[in-house]
């Protein structure tokens, strides 16, 4: 019995390695994205990777941290949370995407973590860090607290939402890692692969409103019904690129795949998505 699980491990192992040889030569030349990486995630084996340990801009992929820490720090995702005034007119003004959420709106921090994922929201990331810590400052004291815990060596926040700042950075390898941590919270992991969302009723929304994920909006735009997808977070800025963390299922094994700087905007192809069908695509060969 030893002699044949012996065999098996080993056949397994070259199996994986032919995977990564070849997966490698082709994310290498395939992808319009700067910096990839895709990893196995019951193995936590890393399967081929494009400039994973080189700084990048994570754009709103900045939001999966602000909502892993959101959901770490809040006890009761039920708690009614007041959308800030000041604070989110300035992210207007910077430019920030929203969700749909007013100003003095009081919604639950459950309304809020899907609004951040979903379409992107500013407000609702603002929101989270003041009702969660008192202010996004010391939000984001923690958000690098928890990357030093993980191992993110060549990451530092400034911010919840990803607008750009000099020095607000990542890597695609330290965000496998992060990502890695995160999806085994079953809250984050929920949020992270919903595609719709319908806020129940507010004081500012008397009917409730229902939004959509930004992924499942560029899915449409490359043409895409049916994926092996699960869920995940795109961004954009123009010093970042277009970015993406994506969960796929494939033949019943979980990987991500994390992109960023592909040439391109909201405007044109979505180059993200398409290495991420591209390189998907290949591990279901």
């Amino acid at each position: 019995i030893a002699a044949e699980e012996e065999r098996r491990r080993q056949q397994e192992e070259e199996e994986r390695r032919k995977l990564e040889e070849r997966l490698n030569v082709q994310i290498n030349m395939d992808i319009y994205s700067k910096a990839a990486i895709v990893k196995d995630v019951q193995n936590n084996k890393v399967l081929a990777s494009k400039n994973a340990e080189e700084r990048i801009y994570p754009a709103s992929m900045t939001k999966v941290p602000t909502a892993l820490i959101a959901v770490e720090e809040l006890s009761d995702l039920d708690e009614k949370i007041k959308i800030p005034v000041e604070e989110v007119l300035a992210e207007y003004e910077r430019g920030a995407s929203m969700a749909g959420f007013q100003p003095g709106e009081e919604v639950s921090a459950k309304d809020l973590l899907y609004g951040l994922m979903l379409p992107s929201g500013a407000e609702c990331c603002v929101a989270l860090a003041e009702g969660s810590c008192g202010s996004e400052k010391e939000f984001v004291s923690e958000m690098n607290k928890k990357a030093k815990k993980l191992g993110m060596k060549n990451t530092h926040f400034t911010n919840t939402t990803g607008l750009h700042d000099d020095n607000h950075y990542t890597t695609v390898e330290d965000l496998s890692r992060l990502l890695c941590y995160a999806m085994k919270n079953q809250d984050f992991s929920k949020i992270f692969t919903a595609f719709s969302y319908s806020v129940p009723a507010t004081n500012k929304h008397p009917e409730g409103f229902t939004f959509f994920s930004t992924l499942s909006q560029e899915l449409q735009k490359a043409g895409v019904k049916d994926s092996c997808i699960l869920g995940g977070k795109t961004g954009y800025t123009s010093n970042a690129g277009l970015c993406l963390a994506t969960a796929a299922e494939i033949n019943g094994k979980k990987y991500f795949f994390i992109t960023a700087h592909a040439q391109g905007s909201h405007n044109t192809e979505p180059y993200h998505v398409l290495d991420a069908l591209s390189v998907y695509g290949k591990l279901e060969k």
